[in-house]
């Protein structure tokens, strides 16, 4: 070996290296598996609306209910939801509580869910479905 050097990397340091790799990657694999619900609180004559509470609750949470508040212009969004079915739900003192039922999210997907709150008490305004629904003459 006239002169020259060998460099010898140590098994146990390409194995770290491999490590703190998968580790940095991983992350991005299981983000990739979450949707997210985003939108824009109003009230009915169209004025942004700050500080909403947005609730978003499902079985496929291990919270059960996740929560967060719009911002200045009236915007929300609440990240890393898994897979399911939600409820979305908007309280603000001095209107009524704005309620959406069977939001489906799939991975990687952000449902846009927005509210129309009016001025008035408590009780939660459903969100009409776009399914008609049979009157009750028309069951008999």
């Amino acid at each position: 070996m006239s002169g020259e050097r060998t460099v010898v990397i140590p098994r146990v340091r390409i194995f770290t290296v491999a490590v703190l790799t998968w580790l940095a990657l991983v992350p991005s694999a299981a983000s990739a598996q979450t949707g997210s619900i985003a939108g824009v609180a109003k009230d009915t004559t169209g004025a942004v609306l700050p500080g909403v509470t947005v609730e978003a609750s499902s079985p496929a949470l291990i919270e059960k209910v996740r929560n967060v508040v719009t911002d200045g212009q009236g915007q929300y969004k609440i990240v890393d939801l898994s897979p399911g079915a939600y409820t979305v739900t908007f309280t603000l003192t001095g209107f009524n509580a704005y309620k959406r039922d069977g939001i489906v999210l799939t991975s990687d997907f952000t449902a846009t869910v927005n509210a129309d709150m009016r001025v008035g008490g408590r009780s939660a305004a459903r969100a009409r479905s776009s399914t008609p629904r049979a009157s009750r003459s028309a069951r008999r």
